[in-house]
């Protein structure tokens, strides 16, 4: 299919192939429902659109029809054989294609138990006949995998006439009509798809509405998965949806009803920025802060808890978020987006430091992000979090302190951290090095001498270890913590503050973060952080 957006630059031409999508991303007020709208009604039958706005009540003992009945009444909200499109606008929408709440539940419903009961005769009736050809699954069992892969806590029980839910660790069985809100979209989406006719493009208008966060790029990438001979296009104003789709991205800034006629940037290739990076920068209302790490890193939940205020956009390493807000500040097509950064402290010194600041880059006040939860008000919040008695916290949180000074007392511990850190400060000065004035090779030789030979690395390396000698003896160990990184202290903090391992201690840590589960933990994270500044 091939899309034809008027816009205020003629008219913006989107190509649609089967197993591709597109994602339009806008705030409130910039015309994303009514670009659904003229999308369906330029595509016709082909096109299938999801309201934003939509009834979500589930009732599995919805009476039985045929199978085509169902269906002409999902497209076109008349449940007749013989329906056709001229019927969508009046019965599927009232007439009311903005505001209408979209009804069509049943009609899913219906759809799913014809298709059923349909496959469910022909294959009674060929194992009848004694063929033994490969049994497909139902739309229905198709359903029942992807939701209970999404939600694993619950289990469909799905029969020729009922649905019901139990937990998957046992227990009664309940009616699915008493399904969590979530629960319940989940489902709802999936069976829309599912049951969409072939080769449709699928218009999903706001695909996050009702969707818990954690698994909803999870949901679409099985639908878009299970439906490879369709096309989808979501409308959204979820950045951190947007960004996280594989295909075309637009960004809706504004429409009017005169032609119509849309504004719509192309999230261009040219920026210095991926392009998931790139729809964030152009639709997002809020400042960018750029972080180490990437998505789905222990980075990104701790930003986001600490820095509500803040759009966050990972980028790996240190020099890619001091390049990352260096291009941003340089960009003139995103010059309207406001952007700060944070980095680990990876041993820099105050003047490093304080030339961070100038470029709007903030330093952990410790070696690595990890080591904030082995801080002292931290580790005690995340014990606190276990509901211990205060005297039990208290002989978790110095055990910890006692376990991380003996381990970074270990020689070949601290001869380690001394080699890495001699090594950045080497790379630094090197990188620091300007030999671009010399006009001789004499003239190089002679310039790179001066400027190296200041680099005194048996004193520099022996400097850091009195330090970090200094902070053992003296049982100082936030200045250890700004000193010195190494995994295992992690786990340490994983053994005695959760008995557990260090790799399920970060996802528990991710976990309350980002649900903000532990809000004593959240406000200790906020209190030792750098601030940053809105801006205005």
């Amino acid at each position: 299919m091939k899309l034809s957006i008027p816009t205020n630059n003629n008219h913006l031409e989107v190509d649609l192939e089967q197993g591709t999508s597109a994602v339009f991303v806008g705030a409130n007020g910039s015309g994303k429902t009514r670009l659904a709208i003229f999308i369906e009604a330029l595509g016709g039958e082909q096109t299938h659109r999801i309201s934003a706005h939509r009834a979500l009540t589930l009732n599995p003992g919805v009476p039985k029809i045929r199978e085509r009945q169902a269906l002409m009444g999902l497209r076109f909200g008349h449940p007749d054989e013989s329906a056709l499109i001229q019927h969508r606008v009046g019965n599927r929408w009232q007439s009311k294609e903005a505001s209408l709440l979209l009804n069509d539940f049943d009609f899913v419903l219906q759809a799913l138990f014809a298709e059923q009961s349909r496959t469910a005769l022909e294959t009674h009736k060929n194992a009848r006949a004694g063929n033994t050809q490969t049994v497909e699954a139902t739309k229905f069992e198709r359903l029942q995998k992807i939701w209970e892969q999404l939600l694993p806590h619950r289990k469909l029980e799905i029969s020729g006439d009922d649905i019901k839910v139990r937990a998957s660790t046992g227990g009664a069985e309940y009616s699915a009509a008493e399904m969590s809100d979530g629960e319940r979209a989940v489902f709802y989406l999936i069976g829309q798809v599912l049951v969409a006719a072939e080769n449709s493009v699928l218009i999903i208008d706001e695909p996050e509405l009702h969707v818990h966060r954690s698994i909803m790029s999870k949901l679409w990438d099985y639908l878009e998965s299970s439906r490879p001979d369709c096309a989808f296009i979501f409308i959204t104003h979820d950045l951190d949806f947007a960004a996280g789709r594989v295909g075309q991205k637009f960004v809706i800034l504004d429409y009017s009803s005169e032609g119509p006629c849309w504004t719509i940037d192309t999230v261009p290739n040219d920026t210095g920025f991926t392009e998931e990076v790139t729809t964030l920068l152009l639709g997002s209302r809020r400042p960018i802060l750029f972080v180490e790490g990437d998505a789905k890193s222990l980075d990104k939940a701790v930003y986001r808890c600490a820095y509500p205020q803040w759009t966050i956009v990972p980028r790996g390493s240190c020099q890619e978020v001091i390049h990352a807000v260096a291009t941003l500040r340089a960009n003139s097509e995103l010059t309207r987006v406001q952007c700060a950064g944070i980095v680990d402290a990876d041993d820099y010194d105050a003047a490093d430091i304080a030339a961070f600041k100038e470029m709007g880059i903030a330093v952990l006040p410790v070696s690595e992000i990890e080591n904030l939860f082995l801080l002292p008000e931290i580790s005690r919040e995340i014990a606190n979090a276990e509901h211990l008695e205060p005297e039990e916290i208290k002989i978790r949180v110095e055990g910890l302190k006692e376990d991380i000074l003996t381990l970074a007392g270990q020689p070949e511990l601290i001869e380690r951290v001394l080699r890495t850190y001699c090594m950045r400060r080497i790379d630094r000065a090197l990188k620091k090095t300007d030999l671009s004035n010399q006009e001789s090779i004499d003239d190089i030789v002679k310039s790179y001498l001066q400027q190296t030979q200041s680099l005194d690395i048996k004193n520099i390396a022996e400097k850091r270890r009195s330090a970090i000698e200094a902070a053992i003896s003296e049982g100082h160990l936030p200045v250890l913590l700004s000193l010195f990184d190494n995994k295992g202290m992690l786990a340490k903090a994983a053994s005695r503050l959760k008995n557990t391992n260090r790799t399920a201690f970060e996802s528990w840590l991710a976990r309350v973060l980002l649900n903000n589960k532990a809000p004593g933990l959240v406000a200790a994270l906020r209190s030792i952080l750098p601030e940053i500044e809105h801006p205005s």
